[in-house]
Order: structure tokens, then sequence, then C-alpha cells
């Protein structure tokens, strides 16, 4: 009797031990599935912005005035990127596709309108001025990132979308340093919140084709949110190409260095700061500018933007005609948030250049401009 007990008594257990094994390889199996579906669920996505703006001087023209020699005179602006069209005007449409694998990815983003058209000036072959990004990339390990094709660029403090800056109009040092690049980059995380990039392009913001048979190199050091940034290379045609006649005379490299950051001063308050130098030959540029925001709620935030820039000889930036020209620029901005993808922005800025750069109301050369505009920027 005894013995019979204890053979049962196996028995049961062989049987339990078989139907744990079965259940813990059946809840396996369909954890894995499970993850898999939600991994081709996250692969592909779609985003993308439209934004329009209304601008008005206080102190210049807003409106075109016919002048006695047959020519006019049109309305002035700050000599920025974007935002420069009197009246109501319109931004861009902004469409971006991505799809996001565990080692491979590409990025497609279109741009449609006026910013989006100045925005991609370099790349008139192919693309119909619509090719903002369109890059591939592949995860090589979990420290380093190969990317190939058209991206924009990693200098800078600002960018190309309304929907990544605080303010809607842009800065001099933005304008004026690189949009875009293509080639292909190296990123790799070296722990404790260091990261490194290097890079080889074509020349900046020809980013269809190299006509020039050139190339810039980038590259990038970082630590904890702070940016060093450096771009090398000739960026156009020399004498010899132009006119088909040999010579001696080469066109020089452009060098730039850039340091981009930010740092958080509390819980409401934040400090960006931009500072860069671009020379080619002793013409060029170099600036500052500083980026305070405070959060009032959920849904107001009021920024400002003070930004001194130096022409180096005739860089031309600025608009005076006159070598070594500087401007000091005050831009105070707020976001209004409406729900989760409408942001107002209503702007005030004033520019004040070292020389005549604007043309007031009496037709007259100033050295100064005031002016308000008021932006719309939807996210999705």
């Amino acid at each position: 009797m005894k013995t019979f007990t204890n053979t049962s008594y196996i028995k049961n257990l062989l049987l339990l031990a078989l139907l744990l094994l079965g259940k813990a390889s059946f809840a396996q199996d369909v954890e894995v599935i499970v993850v898999e579906e939600e991994e081709e669920k996250k692969k592909f996505s779609f985003s993308g912005s439209a934004d329009g703006y209304f601008r008005a001087n206080f102190n210049g023209l807003n409106k075109v005035i016919p002048v006695d020699a047959g020519g006019s005179v049109g309305p002035t602006a700050p000599g920025t990127s974007f935002a420069n069209r009197p009246g109501f005007a319109l931004g861009m449409v902004n469409l971006i596709g991505t799809y996001e694998g565990k080692k491979v990815g590409v990025v497609a983003d279109l741009v449609f309108g006026p910013r989006g058209e100045e925005a991609v000036f370099g790349s008139p072959v192919g693309s119909a001025n619509i090719i903002n990004q369109l890059y591939v990339y592949w995860n090589v390990s979990e420290k380093t990132t190969l990317t190939f094709g058209n991206f924009n660029t990693f200098l800078g403090y600002e960018v190309i979308s309304p929907t990544g800056n605080f303010n809607y109009s842009t800065s001099y040092m933005f304008s004026y340093g690189p949009f875009s690049h293509a080639g292909i980059k190296a990123d790799f995380d070296l722990g404790n919140d260091w990261s490194a990039m290097v890079a080889i392009m074509n020349p900046t913001d020809f980013t269809d084709i190299n006509p020039f048979s050139e190339y810039t190199f980038g590259a990038q050091v970082g630590y904890s949110g702070q940016f060093l940034n450096f771009i090398y290379g000739k960026q156009g045609f020399n004498e010899t190409i132009v006119t088909g006649v040999p010579t001696d005379t080469d066109i020089k490299g452009l060098f730039q260095i850039d340091y981009t950051g930010g740092f958080d001063i509390g819980d409401s308050f934040f400090l960006g700061i931009n500072a860069t130098y671009q020379d080619t030959d002793g013409v060029g540029f170099y600036g500052a500018a500083l980026y305070p925001q405070y959060t009032t709620s959920d849904t107001f935030t009021i920024g400002l933007r003070g930004e001194y820039f130096k022409e180096m000889g005739d860089f031309g930036a600025i608009g005076t005609g006159v070598d070594d020209s500087d401007v000091f620029a005050i831009t105070l901005s707020g976001n209004v948030t409406i729900g989760d993808y409408l942001t107002f922005i209503p702007e005030i800025r004033l520019d004040s250049a070292s020389d005549d750069a604007f043309i007031n109301n009496d037709l007259e050369a100033s050295k100064s401009l005031s002016s308000f505009l008021l932006a719309a920027v939807f996210a999705f």
C-alpha cells in the first residue's frame, strides 16, 4: 500500500511539471507574438505642420511705392531668412514620413510654400524645391549610428521648421549659416552624457548634386545638451571653373565653429545660448545670441532673443553696403498654445544696425527697423 501511494505521487508531480512547462512555453510564444506585433505597429509614422503669419512695420514701408526713375521701392524687412513678407503671408506645409526599424530606418521630409522654398534654395536639381530632408540610417551598434543622405544642419540653435523654434522669425546667425547638408555622418554615444559626430558632405546647401568636385568636413562634440560644432570646406566655383581660363587663384575654404546649448534655471526658466564664427579668407561673420524663456502656465510662455551679429569684410548680410557692419536685434515673442496642436506666436522685433540698412516711411535710409508679427503654427 505504501509503494502504491509513492508511485501515484511521483506520477502526479511529473504530470504537473509537464503542464507547467507547456503553459510557460505557450505564454512565451504569445509574448513573442505580441512584442513582434507592437514593433510592427511602431515602424511607420507620419507627422508635419502648417504655418502662416501677419507682419507689419512700425517705422518702415509696408507697401510698394513707385519712384521717378521708373523703378519702385518695396517693403523693408530684417535681413534674415523667413517671415519677411508684408501683410498676411504663408509659411509652409511640412510633411514627414518615417520608417523606424530596430536597426535601419528612413526619413522623408517634404516642404511646400515660401518658407520651404527659401530653405532648400541650393537644391533645385531634381527635387523641385520640396525636399527638406531625405536620409536613411543604420544603427550599427547601440553606440554608433550612420546617416546617409540629405539632413538639416547640426550647427546653430534654430531650425528650419517653426515647430522647433520659440521665435517665429529667425536670427542672422541662423540665416547665414548652413541650412542643410548632403553626405554621410557617423554619430557616437561615448557614454556619461558625451557624444561625438563626424561627417563628409557636399558644399553647404547643395543637397541634390555636387557641381564643384569639393567636399566639406563636419564634426561635433557634445556633453549633456551642450554642443561644439565645426565645418570646413570650399563652398563654390573657383575662377578657372567659371571662365575656363587657367589661373593660380583658387577659392578659400570656409571654416565655421559654433556653440549651441542651454540650461534649465529652475522649473519655469530656460536660457538658450548660441555663439558662432564663420570665416572665408577674411570674409564672414561672428555673433552671439541669448534665448531666455519663462513659462507662466501650461498654455503660455514668453521669451526673448537678443542677438549681436558682426560682418567681416564685404559679407553683405545686413544690407548696408558697407564693410564690417554690425546689427543688434531684439525679438520678444510669446507662445500661446491652443489644445494639443495649435500655437499662436505674437512677436515684436527691433533691429538696429551700425549703418543704413532699412527704408523708413519717408523713403529715407534708416539704421533701425521695428516690426510686429503674429504667426499661427499647427503641428500634428
